[in-house]
């Protein structure tokens, strides 16, 4: 079976406080993305493709995890693929149940788009539907996605992979009404990669008076002074490359442009797919930028 894994956008990411345990309150609206990819109607590749077997002429159970498509940043038993795996096959896995994992990757990493998370999910719920099936699946989505959140904040997020409204360190998930079908996004990769440390080492708690909730029911283009990512306080001024691609994108005519989560993509969100594709067009020309997505929501 053939998984294709999307990711996410962060709109708006509110930075509440430190908590005891070192980690961060944060407020914040995930969106999935790429969810189109690879359709005739939007043809750019933008998933990583993970493919569950079943091992053959084994004669007891096993687990087979394999890599292929860019080159990983960490060894593969340290991908969150592999943890993801062995999570499932350690806590939840039926009697006899084997299988053969292969992910082949196309997800920028150090984007802020949540790739790794992604395939994290997709791991562990690809493996729970071959061995339990779906229905299993759609009814245990909170026990999926509370065994994700030990693999890192923005996993449970996909075990859901609509747009929730979050809290906490990412964990704390609330549905929340928010459609943008129609819109096109453009997601501007920089060939810079911002690890999480980095991003969290600059930034100052703070108060913040808005609720993300409220956008849905908002106009986009209201959203600019309401939906403001805290990263981009810190990392615009070590990255202007960062700031001046947030204002080509509204130069260029996004109904809203962000940071999405710690960085280092930065998107816009436009009403139409020439205008983004005009945008895109124009940004891939600058020699610091590594790719241009354009994705249709």
């Amino acid at each position: 079976m053939i998984h294709f894994v999307n990711a996410k956008i962060n709109i708006g990411l509110q930075i509440a406080g430190r908590r005891p345990d070192g980690y961060h309150n944060l407020r914040t609206l995930f969106y999935p993305v790429g969810l189109y990819a690879g359709t005739p109607a939007n043809p750019v590749r933008f998933c990583d493709i993970l493919e569950v077997t079943s091992p053959s002429g084994k004669d007891r159970p096993c687990l087979e995890v394999s890599f292929g498509g860019r080159a990983l940043d960490c060894p593969p038993e340290k991908n969150l693929v592999t943890r993801a795996a062995e999570l499932y096959m350690s806590r939840f896995a039926g009697p006899g149940f084997s299988a053969r994992l292969y992910l082949e990757k196309h997800l920028p990493d150090g984007a802020g788009m949540g790739g790794g998370s992604a395939d994290a999910a997709f791991t562990f719920t690809a493996l729970a539907r071959a061995d339990r099936g779906d229905v299993w699946v759609r009814e245990n989505r909170d026990v999926i996605a509370s065994a994700l959140l030990t693999l890192g904040a923005d996993c449970p997020f996909f075990a859901y992979n609509r747009p929730m409204y979050a809290e906490g360190i990412g964990e704390e998930l609330e549905e929340v009404p928010l459609d943008l079908s129609g819109m096109w996004l453009l997601a501007v990769k920089p060939g810079l990669h911002i690890s999480t440390g980095e991003a969290f080492a600059g930034v100052a708690p703070r108060e913040h008076g808005f609720d993300l909730r409220k956008l849905a029911g908002l106009p986009l283009q209201e959203w600019r002074d309401l939906a403001v990512n805290d990263f981009e306080q810190s990392l615009f001024p070590r990255y202007p490359g960062l700031r001046q691609i947030r204002e080509e994108l509204y130069a260029g005519g996004a109904l809203y442009a962000s940071l999405s989560g710690s960085g280092s993509v930065v998107y816009g969100i436009f009403s139409d797919r020439e205008t983004a594709a005009g945008v895109a067009d124009t940004i891939v020309e600058n020699p610091t930028i590594q790719a241009a997505y354009l994705l249709m929501l």
